[in-house]
């Protein structure tokens, strides 16, 4: 996708807010510019949001659709789960702050090498669990054995494993079918653009992307101090954009006794 918008903006300077998995569909948030770049890391653990697909009564080794898959054949007497079931599981073992195993066929390093590296290569790869936090986890539609979610839940969360333990849990195992991110932080897919019609037009200013952030005015003589890397005298926060003639020109940070010095000068 970055190369795509490279060659049709015909701009070099781009980057973006999180991939997705290669089945996956829906939003990609791309940084566009020399300058967007340089504050890329103030968006990195944004929040998000999925809709997703998943397919109960079988397993997959990636835990999506593109593993292998094996349909399982289920203990006598087991019923379907009827919806409530489902939501109630949802809410008591997946909502909040959690502890998530993430697949074996995933970027996760392991000592040095991507997880699934070496799951490809056929070695035996446990990871530890993280912790996660989903905010939300709302059903769409539920008609035994497709079952559709809208997850809302912070960075580093795995769908996949979402719909894996919700699975084994039901006792009939699960994997994700499909998966749609459709929020990134305030960025929605209702907003997004296609690929195809991508133009300058569709790039939103820096100064407005930057507007929510501390600001901090800077004079003349204080823009060219941090120009040239000099600490000015300001009491700030974390995070505080400087900006001067109406435009975002430092990233500035706290150096102690009201002082404050430019990490970064766009």
């Amino acid at each position: 996708m970055v190369a795509l918008v490279r060659r049709t903006l015909g701009e070099r300077s781009i980057g973006h807010l999180g991939t997705l998995d290669p089945a996956a569909t829906g939003l990609l948030v791309l940084a566009i510019g020399r300058k967007a770049l340089k504050v890329v890391e103030l968006f990195r653990d944004l929040p998000k949001e999925y809709e997703a697909e998943v397919m109960l009564a079988a397993v997959s080794t990636t835990y999506d659709a593109e593993g292998t898959i094996e349909k399982l054949a289920l203990k006598p007497g087991w019923e379907a789960p009827e919806q409530a079931v489902i939501q109630r599981l949802l809410a008591d073992r997946f909502i909040g702050r959690i502890a998530q195993v993430p697949p074996a066929f995933s970027a996760v390093h392991v000592d040095g090498k991507r997880a699934y590296t070496l799951a490809r290569q056929g070695a035996g790869v446990s990871l530890p669990p993280r912790e996660v936090e989903i905010r939300r986890i709302d059903i769409l539609a539920y008609t035994f054995p497709t079952l559709r979610l809208r997850i809302a839940c912070g960075s580093g969360t795995y769908i996949r494993s979402i719909a894996h333990d919700l699975g084994k849990l039901l006792g009939c195992g699960g994997y994700l079918a499909g998966l749609c991110r459709t929020k990134v932080g305030d960025w929605s897919l209702a907003d997004a653009v296609m690929r195809d019609h991508v133009t300058w037009a569709c790039v939103r200013p820096l100064k407005d992307v930057l507007a929510p952030f501390p600001v901090r005015s800077l004079t003349a003589a204080e823009f060219d101090d941090v120009s040239h890397g000099r600490p000015i005298e300001a009491e700030v926060e974390a995070n505080t954009i400087g900006w001067h003639d109406g435009l975002p020109v430092t990233l500035l940070e706290p150096a102690g006794e009201g002082m404050a010095k430019p990490r970064k000068v766009f």
